[in-house]
């Protein structure tokens, strides 16, 4: 893989491709952070309230380019040298080839009409497919993992918390929870809502909620999403050292 530690000295980002700029991001290399909470407790705020961030990420997104699994099977073929690993070769295979590495995985999305976005979904496919397998023991799901990786998953909606619960957003989400469970062997939920989603409000049209009232719940609510994001990467430490 290549060696991408150069980039911590960098200031313009602009410059670098795209995968580095994700990896960097996503601090997969050349990491900023001293440890893995304030890992989590950075995607938080990427994740939550903080557009600056936020909007960098997503910019970052539009950059990579892969699809979801192809069902081609070259990960459940016998002796597949595959490795837990998608055979399949673009964009996303560094990343992939870092998570089969990896103490713990944090995957963030917005939530679009009641999903993960289509892309995080993708990611998942092509994450979680290949390190399962279709052979049970003593009533256990074999995988391809060697050891528990505690994983989270991080959803951010514009919708109050009262609403997300009220239409039934925990169940429908808690699915993909359940299944890097299955797969990694733990896996945890963390809901970031009613979040701040424009630089400036001005530019667009709305009415179902106010500006005002949405940046009243940021300032108030932005410091204990990072706690909680914090607090999320602390047990999952704990569950890598037990």
């Amino acid at each position: 893989m290549e060696d991408f530690s150069y980039l911590r000295h960098l200031k313009d980002r602009n410059d670098m491709n795209p995968v580095a700029v994700r990896l960097l991001n996503q601090q997969l290399v050349a990491p900023q952070v001293s440890d893995a909470a304030e890992v989590v407790s950075y995607m938080g705020a990427i994740q939550a309230q903080d557009y600056r961030m936020m909007r960098w990420a997503v910019a970052m997104r539009t950059d990579i380019d892969f699809k979801g699994c192809k069902s081609c099977f070259a990960c459940k073929i016998k002796n597949s040298k595959t490795n837990g690993v998608c055979a399949l070769k673009d964009d996303l295979r560094p990343v992939l080839e870092r998570c089969r590495q990896a103490d713990i995985i944090v995957i963030g999305s917005p939530v679009y009409y009641s999903y993960p976005t289509g892309e995080i979904r993708s990611f998942m496919e092509r994450l979680m497919f290949p390190v399962g397998t279709y052979m049970y023991e003593n009533g256990k799901h074999i995988t391809l993992r060697d050891k528990v990786i505690p994983t989270a998953i991080i959803f951010t909606m514009n919708c109050p918390e009262d609403y997300m619960k009220q239409i039934g957003y925990p169940p429908i989400l808690e699915e993909n929870t359940k299944v890097m469970a299955d797969i990694f062997g733990y896996s945890e939920t963390l809901y970031f809502c009613n979040t701040y989603q424009f630089n400036d409000y001005s530019h667009y049209d709305f009415n179902l909620f106010s500006e005002e009232d949405k940046r009243k719940y940021r300032d108030e609510h932005f410091d204990t999403d990072l706690k909680n994001a914090y607090e999320l990467g602390k047990r999952l430490v704990g569950k890598c050292q037990e």
